[in-house]
């Protein structure tokens, strides 16, 4: 009995290491591109680079930190000097019991001083 006891604990702990394995990593790119687009916002918003380029700039970033991300599924407004960039994708991770589907929205809005 206590045999299957600690082979089940064994399990369960494994598999809890497999699906953080599998879960961490869009997270922390999620967090890289939001710093990024922060980033870039801050430096393109005194650019005169068009909504188009800009958009074109965030998906080349997106794809350098492994997300899917297109052009569609990217949203650029400039008013004036203020700048704003909005990005909606989906991770599709592919666990063997429960696959599931990570949605993630980074944004930033930059206000000139």
């Amino acid at each position: 009995m206590k045999s299957i006891k600690a082979l089940f604990g064994i399990f369960v702990v494994v598999a809890l290491f497999y699906a953080s394995f599998k879960v961490i990593p869009p997270y922390f790119s999620n967090y890289q591109f939001q710093d990024e687009i922060e980033s870039q916002a801050r430096l393109l918003s005194y650019s005169q680079k068009s909504e188009q380029e800009i958009r074109d700039i965030v998906v080349k970033k997106a794809h350098e930190y492994d997300i899917p991300l297109t052009d569609q599924q990217v949203k650029v407004q400039r008013s004036g000097r203020e700048l704003s960039i909005s990005a909606d994708y989906t991770v599709h991770i592919d666990l063997p019991v429960y696959p599931l589907d990570l949605h993630f929205t980074p944004a930033t809005k930059n206000r000139p001083i």
